[in-house]
């Protein structure tokens, strides 16, 4: 009965971290929307966008309105695979392996699926 009880309490910390994330995200990109509409400008010139992370946050950094709105769109992506990763230390600490792996691998082919989406 206390396991369950443990269980259930992170899959309701794990329910409001995604609720967070989405909502979060939403508010990042309304931020940058926002910004977008009344100066009318992107923060880039020409026809050059931030394609990495990393240009991503160094355009956050300087508030330009196409990197808020893009960091806004990565906390939404990033949630469900936050979520995944959380799966796999709930169903260890279970011990339900046979599920520690399925997720293991899910999360795995998240991964890899990031890095071969970013080969052109």
């Amino acid at each position: 009965m206390i396991k369950s009880n443990k269980i259930e309490e992170m899959e309701i910390t794990i329910s409001n971290v995604l609720k967070l994330g989405v909502l979060l995200s939403a508010a990042i990109i309304f931020i940058g929307l926002s910004m977008f509409l009344i100066t009318g400008k992107s923060g880039y010139s020409g026809n050059y966008y931030p394609t990495s992370p990393l240009e991503i946050l160094k355009g956050l950094i300087l508030f330009k309105s196409y990197s808020i709105i893009l960091t806004g769109l990565l906390i939404l992506i990033l949630t469900p695979v936050f979520r995944v990763g959380v799966s796999i230390i709930v169903f260890f600490q279970e011990k339900d392996f046979l599920y520690v792996k399925i997720t293991s691998l899910v999360f795995i082919i998240l991964l890899i699926s990031f890095i071969l989406g970013k080969i052109e």
